[in-house]
């Protein structure tokens, strides 16, 4: 089995199903859900936005902008035999939506 990575085009259609913690539970991507592999550990990392290339400005007291969140978890497609594939989440600054970073390209099985 060959694994690569691909990169995903950061679309608004991307739905994440989180743990009170803010953990991601399973993604909805491409009209798939992919559930997230408790047996693997998912990686959480904070990254700073290039807020001198964005021009924004805020009133001050409007929260932290420039922490962009990230999420990398090991997926699965329930109910197949599916290999398991890794997911690069992103969310930007005091947004609500998520942006699908990457997704690893695995070779398709019969049951995919």
């Amino acid at each position: 089995m060959s694994t690569t990575t691909a990169t995903a085009p950061q679309t608004h259609d991307l739905q994440v199903r989180t743990d009170p913690s803010g953990k991601p539970l399973a993604i909805r991507h491409d009209g798939q859900i992919w559930i997230v592999d408790p047996d693997t550990d998912s990686q959480h990392w904070y990254g700073r936005d290039a807020w001198w290339d964005t021009h924004r400005t805020a009133a001050v007291g409007s929260g932290d902008l420039v922490s962009i969140e990230y999420w990398q978890v090991q997926v699965i497609r329930p109910g197949t035999h599916s290999a398991l594939r890794t997911a690069t989440l992103r969310r930007s600054p005091l947004a609500t939506e998520w942006f699908l970073e990457s997704i690893s390209a695995a070779e398709t099985t019969e049951d995919e």
